[in-house]
C-alpha cells in the first residue's frame, strides 16, 4: 500500500496493496493506528468499510469507530461457543476501496470461507481491494519457535513470512516494554482481574524487551530488502553504508578460520551486522583449497550465524568485489598474502592489492595468519598462456639472446669458450624462452639466437654467412628442439589446466551437494544458489509454453550493483520448463556447471510435483484403510456382542423351556452385558468417525481433576475401581483446573485406565496421579504390566490394532486411538511414557485455566 488509496481507484482495475501494522506484544496500539489509518483516508474521500475490529472494550479504541462503515460480524457457532468473524460476503456485495480486518493470523471458526484469516485478506488482495490489517510478531511463522522459547507460550496461530513480506506497506508500531507495562497496569490492556497474572508472565520486562528487539530487527530486515530492491532498479552501485555487512573471503586455505573469526568479531560490534563468507572458485585455483577444508569453514561461518556463499569467476579480486557490491556489503575481510619474498619482487601486485586499489567505498581489512608469506604451491594454469606470460614470451625471445651475445662476447676469449659451447648456451636460452612463451615465442628465439650466432661468431665474424649445409642443419635443429619442446610445455599447461578446472567444478557441485543434503531443496534456495555462483543479475525459472508472458515458476534477481548487460542464457529443465539466467555472458567452460546446477533444479522441481501429487493421495489412502478396517471390525467384533444378546433373548422368549428365576436372571444379565459391550463399541465408532471428519462438538470449560476422576473410574467395567486403581491423593487438589470437555475427559480416563487394568498382573493396581508444570497440567496413568517398546509406541494408537494384546476377542482396538484424538481435541497431548521398573505410564496433558487466560 505504497500510496494509501486514491479516491479515484476502483476495485479490480490492479491488483489489492496491502498494509499491515506490526507490534511486538498485544497492547502497542495495532488496532488503534488501523482505526486511525481508516479516519485519515475516509476524510479523504476513500470509501473505507471496517470488516473487524477487536477493540477489546478499550473506550479510546471504541471511540475511533465513530463516523466509520462498520460492518455487522457474522456470529459462528464451534464447540459450543459462539464466535464473531469479518462478513466477507458483505464486503464482496459493497466492493468498497479499502477495508480493514483487525488481527491476521486469527483462525476462523467452521463455516467460513477459508481456514485462515490471512486467506481471506489474499482473496480480497486478488480482487483489487486494498486491505489494511494488524499482527504481532509473534504470529510470523518463521519466529514462533523463537517466541516460545522466550515467553513460556506455544503460539497456534502464524501466518507465513512471504506472505507479510509482500505487503506493500508494513509500518511498526513501537512502545518501550516499560511503557507497554504501565499501560498494561492502568487496565489499559486487559481486565483488572488479569492484570497481575499478566505483568508476571508473559507481560515481564525481559519478554517484551526480546520481543520488541526481534520486531525491529525484522522490519529492518524487509527494509533492506526494500533497499536493495531500489539498488537494483535504479543501477545505484556505490555501496550504502545502512548497516554492516561484513563479506570474508575464503581460499580455502588453513588462515580460512581465523579469517572467519576476525569477521565475526567485527560484526559483534555491530547491534546489527551480517557475516557473509565467499568462496571464488576458478580455473588456476591454489592447492590448498581442499573441498574438506572448505566444508569445515563453511560450518564454522554457520554457526556463528553467518551465510556461505560460492561464486565462480577467474578474476578472483573483479569476482570477489562484485559480490561485495551486491549484498551491500560495508567491510571486506581478507588474509595477507601467503606469497614468498621472491614471488613478491617478481609480482607485486597480488590478489590483496588488486582489492585494496579497486575496493572504493568498502573498507578492506587485511589479516595476517601464521602461513603469511610461508609460500603457497601454484597448480599449472589452464587452457591457454595467462595474457603476462603471452606478452613476456616473445620480449624474452627477443632480450635474452641478445643479452646473452653480449655476455659472450665479453667472456669467450678469457674463458676460451668454443662454437659448440657457445651454440649451447644459445640452445639453452631458447629452450628458457620455450618454456616461458609456448611456440611462438620459441620460433622467435630460435631464429633471434641462430641470426645472432652467425654474425657474431661463426666464422667469417660480423658477416652473415646462408650458405652450406651445415648452418642449414644447425638451424633446423635449432628450430626443430625449441617447437617440440614448447609444444610439451604448452600440452602440459593444457593437461594441468583441465585438471584444475574439473577440480573446481568438482568443489562447486560438491558446495551444491552439500546445501541439498542439509535440507536446502526448495526451489527458490536454488536458483539463488545458481545465481550467486556464476555471478548473474537474475534466475528465473520460467514454463516454455509461457516464455514470455507471467509463466514464472520461481525468480532471483536481488543487487548487483551494476548495469549489467541483457544477455540472457537458457538451459532447459525437465520437458516443459526452462532456466534463464540474464546478465553476463557465460563463457563455454561453465556451461558444464551450469547443466550439472541445471540437473539438480529438475530432480528439484519433480520432488515438489511428486510432494504436491502425494499430498494429495494420502488422505484418499487413509480414508481407504480406515473404511477397510471399519469393515473388519464391523464384521468381527462386533458379532460377538450381538450374538450373546441375540442368544439370550432368543432363550428368554422360548416357550418350549422353562427357566427357573435364577436362569432368566442370568439370561438377562447375558442380555445386558452384550448390549452394554456393543453400545460401547458403537459409540467409539461414531466418536472415531466424527473425529476423523472433524465434526466432533466440544464444550471447553474450567474441569476440576478431582470431579471428572470418580466418574471416570465408575464407569469402568468388572472389578470395583478402588480394588483395582490407586489414586495418589497428593497434588489432586492442589493442581489448577484444565480447559476440557468433561464428558469427553471422563471417556479418555476411563479408556486409559481400563486399558492399563487389563495389561496389569495380578496384586499391581494401576496408579493415577496429577502435577502442574509451566501452564499444563499432566495427569499420569501407571501401571506395571509388559509395556511397549519404543519403536512400537506411536503404532500402538493406529486404530484398529490390537499390538500383541493376548486377547484378541473383545473391543475393536480404538480405546488409544480414540483417546489421543479426543485428547488433541481438547488442545492436549496424550503421550506414552516406560514406567521406572517396568510398565508404561500414559501422559495426559491438557491446559490449565490459569495459562489458556493470559491473552496471546
Amino acid at each position: 500500500m505504497a500510496r494509501g488509496g486514491d479516491a479515484t481507484d476502483e476495485p479490480g482495475t490492479r491488483p489489492g496493496r496491502l498494509k499491515v501494522f506490526l507490534g511486538a506484544a498485544p497492547g502497542v496500539g495495532k488496532t488503534y493506528r488501523m482505526l486511525d489509518e481508516a479516519r485519515r483516508r475516509a476524510a479523504r474521500g476513500t470509501r473505507v468499510v471496517v470488516a473487524f475490529a477487536e477493540c477489546h472494550g478499550r473506550p479510546h479504541t471504541e471511540a475511533m469507530l465513530d463516523g466509520l462503515d462498520v460492518l455487522p460480524p457474522v456470529q459462528r457457532r464451534h464447540r459450543g461457543a459462539d464466535f464473531a468473524e469479518a462478513d466477507l460476503d458483505r464486503v464482496w456485495e459493497l466492493r468498497p476501496q479499502v477495508v480493514l480486518i483487525d488481527e491476521l493470523a486469527h483462525t476462523n471458526a467452521p463455516g467460513g470461507r477459508n481456514t485462515k484469516r490471512w486467506q481471506d485478506v489474499e482473496e480480497l488482495l486478488g480482487a483489487g481491494i486494498d486491505v489494511v490489517t494488524t499482527l504481532n510478531i509473534q504470529h510470523l511463522d518463521s519466529l514462533s519457535d523463537v517466541v516460545e522459547k522466550i515467553t513460556g507460550v506455544p503460539q497456534y496461530e502464524t501466518v507465513p513470512d512471504e506472505f507479510v513480506r509482500r505487503a506493500d506497506q508494513v509500518e511498526l508500531v513501537d512502545l518501550p516494554a516499560e511503557g507497554l507495562r504501565r499501560r498494561m497496569a492502568h487496565g489499559n490492556i486487559h481486565p483488572p482481574e488479569k492484570v497481575d497474572a499478566a505483568l508476571s508472565r508473559y507481560f515481564r520486562l525481559g519478554n517484551l524487551t526480546a520481543l520488541r528487539e526481534l520486531a525491529l530487527l525484522w522490519v529492518a530486515g524487509r527494509v533492506d530488502d526494500t533497499l536493495c530492491k531500489y539498488r537494483h532498479e535504479h543501477h545505484i552501485s556505490p555501496v550504502w553504508e545502512t548497516r554492516e555487512r561484513v563479506v570474508v573471503a575464503l581460499t580455502g586455505g588453513p588462515e580460512g578460520a581465523t579469517l572467519i573469526r576476525r569477521a565475526a568479531r567485527i560484526v559483534d560490534r555491530s547491534s546489527s551486522g551480517a557475516l557473509l563468507a565467499v568462496h571464488i572458485t576458478r580455473s588456476h585455483n591454489l592447492a590448498g583449497s581442499s573441498p574438506a577444508a572448505l566444508a569445515e569453514q563453511r560450518q564454522l561461518v554457520e554457526s556463528l550465524g553467518g551465510s556461505y556463499h560460492a561464486v565462480v569467476g577467474d578474476d578472483v579480486p573483479a569476482a570477489l568485489l562484485d559480490f561485495a557490491r551486491s549484498q551491500n556489503a560495508t567491510q571486506l575481510v581478507i588474509g595477507a598474502s601467503r606469497r614468498g619474498r621472491l614471488r613478491r619482487v617478481l609480482i607485486p601486485r597480488g590478489v590483496g592489492e588488486t582489492v585494496v586499489e579497486l575496493s572504493g567505498d568498502i573498507d578492506v581489512h587485511t589479516v595476517t595468519h601464521e602461513r603469511a608469506g610461508a609460500g603457497r604451491r601454484w597448480v599449472a594454469p589452464g587452457s591457454g598462456l595467462p595474457r603476462s606470460r603471452r606478452v613476456a614470451g616473445p620480449v624474452a625471445g627477443l632480450v635474452l639472446p641478445l643479452l646473452l651475445t653480449q655476455l659472450l662476447r665479453v667472456v669467450s676469449g678469457p674463458l676460451s669458450l668454443n662454437l659448440t659451447s657457445e651454440a649451447l648456451l644459445f640452445l639453452l636460452t631458447v629452450l628458457g624462452v620455450a618454456c616461458i612463451g609456448g611456440v611462438v615465442s620459441a620460433l622467435l628465439a630460435s631464429v633471434t639466437t641462430s641470426l645472432l650466432l652467425n654474425y657474431y661468431f661463426v666464422p667469417p665474424i660480423g658477416q652473415f654467412t646462408f650458405g652450406g649445409t651445415n648452418m642449414a642443419v644447425a638451424q633446423a635443429a635449432l628450430t626443430t628442439v625449441a617447437v617440440t619442446v614448447a609444444a610439451i610445455v604448452d600440452r602440459s599447461m593444457r593437461l594441468s589446466r583441465r585438471a584444475a578446472r574439473a577440480t573446481a567444478e568438482a568443489e562447486t557441485l560438491i558446495s551444491l551437494a552439500g546445501g541439498i543434503l542439509r535440507g536446502e531443496r526448495a526451489v527458490s534456495v536454488l536458483l539463488e544458489r545458481t545465481r550467486e555462483t556464476f555471478g548473474m543479475d537474475g534466475v528465473e525459472l520460467r514454463r516454455r509454453r509461457r516464455e514470455t508472458d507471467s509463466g514464472v515458476m520461481g525468480a532471483s534477481s536481488p543487487d548487483r550493483g551494476g548495469e549489467g548487460d541483457d544477455h540472457e542464457t537458457r538451459v532447459a529443465i525437465g520437458d516443459d520448463s526452462v532456466l534463464v539466467l540474464s546478465g553476463r555472458r557465460l563463457p563455454a567452460a561453465e556451461h558444464r556447471v551450469l547443466t550439472a546446477f541445471a540437473a539438480h533444479l529438475t530432480a528439484a522441481v519433480e520432488r515438489a510435483r511428486l510432494a504436491e501429487a502425494a499430498a494429495e493421495v494420502e488422505p484418499v489412502k487413509a480414508a481407504n484403510r480406515m473404511r477397510t478396517a471399519l469393515l473388519a471390525a464391523v464384521g468381527h467384533d462386533l458379532r460377538t456382542p450381538l450374538a450373546g444378546c441375540w442368544a439370550a433373548i432368543s432363550s428368554l422368549r422360548s416357550r418350549e423351556v422353562d427357566f427357573s428365576p435364577e436362569d432368566r436372571e442370568e439370561l438377562l444379565a447375558t442380555a445386558e452385558e452384550s448390549l452394554a459391550k456393543l453400545s460401547r463399541l458403537v459409540d467409539n465408532l461414531l466418536d472415531m468417525s466424527r473425529l476423523q471428519a472433524g465434526a466432533l462438538t466440544l464444550h471447553l470449560e474450567p474441569v476440576a481433576l478431582a470431579d471428572v476422576l470418580p466418574a471416570a473410574l465408575d464407569t469402568l467395567p468388572g472389578s470395583p475401581p478402588h480394588a483395582v486403581v490407586n489414586v495418589v491423593p497428593q497434588g489432586l487438589d492442589d493442581v489448577p483446573d484444565v480447559l476440557a470437555d468433561a464428558p469427553l475427559l471422563e471417556r479418555v480416563i476411563a479408556n486409559l485406565v481400563s486399558n492399563a487394568v487389563r495389561h496389569s498382573p495380578t496384586g499391581c493396581p494401576v496408579t493415577i496421579g496429577a502435577s502442574a508444570l509451566a501452564g499444563w497440567v499432566e495427569l499420569r496413568v501407571v501401571d506395571r504390566g509388559p509395556g511397549i517398546q519404543l519403536p512400537d509406541r506411536e503404532r500402538a494408537f493406529e486404530p484398529f490394532q490390537r499390538l500383541g494384546d493376548t486377547d484378541n476377542t473383545t473391543g475393536l482396538g480404538l480405546g488409544l486411538a480414540l483417546s489421543r484424538g479426543l485428547t488433541e481435541a481438547m488442545d492436549g497431548t496424550l503421550t506414552p511414557e516406560e514406567t521406572p521398573g517396568g510398565g508404561l505410564t500414559m501422559v495426559v496433558s491438557l491446559p490449565a485455566v490459569a495459562a489458556a487466560s493470559v491473552g496471546r
